[in-house]
Parts: structure tokens; C-alpha cells; sequence
């Protein structure tokens, strides 16, 4: 049975979640793509120009259109700022979620709502659960990870590349939340 398809805007008491347009390039770059801090312990490289965050836009799009799910900015409700991205990226082995927020976003409890979001977005399509992948370095996200109820199945020895970190593969912890 093929899920259904995930919302393209929704919300939660704090956030607004939506589906990336064309037209967000510039605050998806300036807000966090762009900043080597936020994207630390991210697998993907830091944007260096707004080509790069364009080519995300463009990846995002394929995204949508492959899968009927894909990333979301995530928008404070009261200001309508960006505060940040989350997602779901459908897979043969299941479906991962992440987020990412702008410094200014951290410690508000807003990557926390996002996962729960991710999760009761999961569950609404169908899927059996969400995995997710963490740099065992990052603790903020471990602690995210831990309060949104997924389980440490393990951790993968050199099997991952953090860009911003180095190009070696590096060790990753592996956490699944089944529905």
C-alpha cells in the first residue's frame, strides 16, 4: 500500500511548518545555511553562495514530487520568522527526519516540536516509523533525540561524512522511533 502523501503546510502550538518555495532561497541562506555553526554536524556541506541554497530548493522540489513528502521551514507562529528546517526524507529502508535551526532558534524547545511534528506526520502517512542520525559529538541534538522518544539502536563506526567537519567518514549514532 503506497502512504499517503504528507501535508504541504501545517501547525503546532508554537510553529508553522511548510513545504520550501523557490522563493526562500535568500532566507533559507541567510538564516542557517549559510552558518558554519548551524551547520556543523550537518551532512551536507555549509552554503557557501545562494547557488547552493538554490540547488537545495531544486532538490527539495524533486523531493516533493518523488516521495509526496520532503523538507519544511519552520516558521515561528507569532512572527512568521524562519527559525529553522525539518523534514522527512522517504527511502527504501523506511523514512529519516532532522532539523536544523538558526542560533538564534536554539534552546526554545522549537527542534523538539519540529521532531514531534515529523512524527505525528509520519504516523498520518503511514509509515511504520522515523529513523534519524546524530554526530556523537552533538549532544543538543542526542538530547532532542531522546526527549522525541526514539531509541539508540547503535553506533556506526566511520560510516558517515560530515563535511563541515572534515571529509573523513566519521562515526554515527543510529536512533529509530517505531509507531
Amino acid at each position: 500500500m503506497r502512504q499517503r502523501a504528507a501535508p504541504e503546510v501545517f501547525e503546532t502550538p508554537r510553529l508553522l511548518l511548510r513545504r520550501p518555495l523557490a522563493n526562500d532561497a535568500e532566507l533559507i541562506f541567510s538564516r542557517y545555511a549559510s552558518d558554519p555553526d548551524v551547520v556543523r554536524y550537518m551532512s551536507f556541506g555549509r552554503h557557501q553562495s545562494l547557488a547552493d541554497t538554490v540547488s537545495f530548493l531544486d532538490f527539495s522540489e524533486f523531493e516533493w514530487q518523488a516521495n509526496r513528502a520532503g523538507p519544511y521551514l519552520v516558521l515561528s507562529r507569532t512572527t512568521g520568522d524562519v527559525l529553522g528546517g525539518t523534514g522527512l526524507s522517504i527511502q527504501l529502508d523506511g523514512a529519516e527526519t532532522g532539523y536544523l535551526f538558526a542560533r538564534d532558534a536554539w534552546g526554545k524547545g522549537y527542534a523538539t516540536e519540529s521532531l514531534a511534528a515529523m512524527v505525528d506526520v509520519g504516523r498520518e502517512m503511514g509509515l511504520a516509523g522515523l529513523h534519524a542520525h546524530c554526530h556523537p559529538d552533538h549532544r543538543a541534538s542526542i538530547h532532542v533525540l531522546e526527549k522525541g522518544g526514539f531509541t539508540l539502536e547503535g553506533r556506526r563506526l566511520k560510516t558517515h561524512v560530515f563535511p563541515n567537519l572534515s571529509a573523513d567518514k566519521q562515526d554515527v549514532l543510529s536512533y529509530t522511533r517505531s509507531f
